[in-house]
């Protein structure tokens, strides 16, 4: 399965960059690509880069981390309840508060990054117990429709856009 088989439909418009960075490619190969990727880029960075901020209200680099950890566990909650053909509602989150409330900068890069591939690995392991069936099943959450396959692709096409 490819993110260009998602149709515009599955989700808000607002996740359309992320579900288009990731392209032609199999969700599970993204998967893995985009986490090492990742931690290639940040693995050798200093803590001084780690900590930057160009402005006082934008986020350091280990926020980013906690930030992607963070969503990853909201987008795979979300594709779990649906999977299971859960109708519940599903609110969305205020980002910024989860950042400003997670102590990201205080932790050490290498937690970080650990967590990050548990996580990762994890999600891997849901989307692989998911039916062709769960991944086109859908709920609401943060007011908007979307299927499960598109919250999938949304994980990697976010880490993507953060990494750039």
């Amino acid at each position: 399965m490819t993110a260009i088989q998602v149709n515009e439909n599955e989700y808000a418009p607002f996740y359309k960059i992320y579900i288009e960075a990731v392209g032609i490619v199999n969700l599970f190969d993204v998967l893995e690509s985009s986490l090492y990727e990742l931690l290639k880029t940040v693995d050798n960075l200093s803590e001084e880069a780690l900590n930057y901020q160009y402005e006082d209200d934008k986020w350091t680099i280990k926020d980013i981390l906690q930030h992607l950890i963070d969503t990853e566990r909201i987008m795979c909650y979300h594709a779990l309840r649906f999977s299971r053909n859960d109708a519940t509602e599903l609110p969305g989150y205020d980002e910024s508060w989860y950042v400003d409330h997670s102590n990201g900068n205080d932790r050490n890069l290498v937690d970080l990054l650990n967590e990050l591939k548990l996580v990762r690995l994890s999600s891997i392991a849901l989307f692989k117990s998911f039916t062709e069936e769960m991944f086109t099943l859908s709920g609401i959450a943060n007011d908007a429709d979307i299927t499960v396959r598109a919250l999938c692709f949304i994980i990697p096409g976010h880490q993507l856009h953060h990494l750039k």
